[in-house]
């Protein structure tokens, strides 16, 4: 994947990104697909590239679609199409998770913009816990081959680029408080309840 040069000003990147993308989606070789999906938790930014869903924000959250995108398109590739029929799967097993018909998602995943070593490695157990389960920041970091980095494992959680897919809302700090969330403790609530567990107060 090509990358724009690393001294692009990020309205120049913006720019780039949508010249790129409209000459790819012409061609019929974009790289990266996009698309917004409504939900009970807020506007959700989806984006996939050809190996798997690469991030799911929480739109206001995050800037906005433009920032994310624009985050996206400096991070992997500027060639960037809003294309929802490539992530109707996606989409799909959303609109299951969140009517609870759906504990597992199945949706093949591409850990890009996760940063390779210990904090893909606390990413990639957070999504075996199971559903309805919870662990805490110490578990994940047991889980990841590093016992004492918990605050490290609460950091990665922290920049997970798939939440809800890869379930980050299951940690918990040892406390059994909720501990933080990315998209707000009001959501990480919400995403509980729906799996039925117990929630902290």
């Amino acid at each position: 994947m090509s990358l724009p040069p690393p001294d692009l000003h990020p309205g120049e990147a913006a720019a780039l990104a949508a010249r790129t993308a409209a000459r790819a989606a012409d061609e019929g070789v974009a790289e990266i697909a996009y698309a917004t999906v409504d939900s009970p938790v807020g506007r959700l930014v989806a984006v996939q590239t050809p190996r798997g869903l690469a991030r799911l924000a929480y739109e206001l959250e995050n800037g906005g679609l433009d920032e994310i995108l624009d985050d996206v398109a400096l991070r992997l590739s500027p060639a960037i199409v809003e294309a929802p029929a490539k992530l109707d799967l996606v989409r799909r097993e959303l609109d299951e998770y969140f009517e609870g018909r759906r504990e597992d998602f199945d949706v093949a995943l591409d850990w890009a913009l996760s940063r390779e070593g210990f904090r893909r490695r606390v990413l990639q157990e957070c999504a075996r816990i199971p559903f309805g389960a919870t662990r805490t920041y110490k578990d994940m970091a047991i889980a990841a081959g590093s016992p004492s980095a918990f605050r490290a494992a609460g950091g990665a959680l922290g920049s997970n680029p798939i939440p809800i897919v890869v379930p980050c809302h299951r940690v918990l700090a040892s406390s059994g408080g909720l501990g933080g969330y990315t998209g707000g403790l009001e959501r990480k609530r919400m995403l509980l309840a729906i799996e039925g567990g117990t929630l902290p107060l």
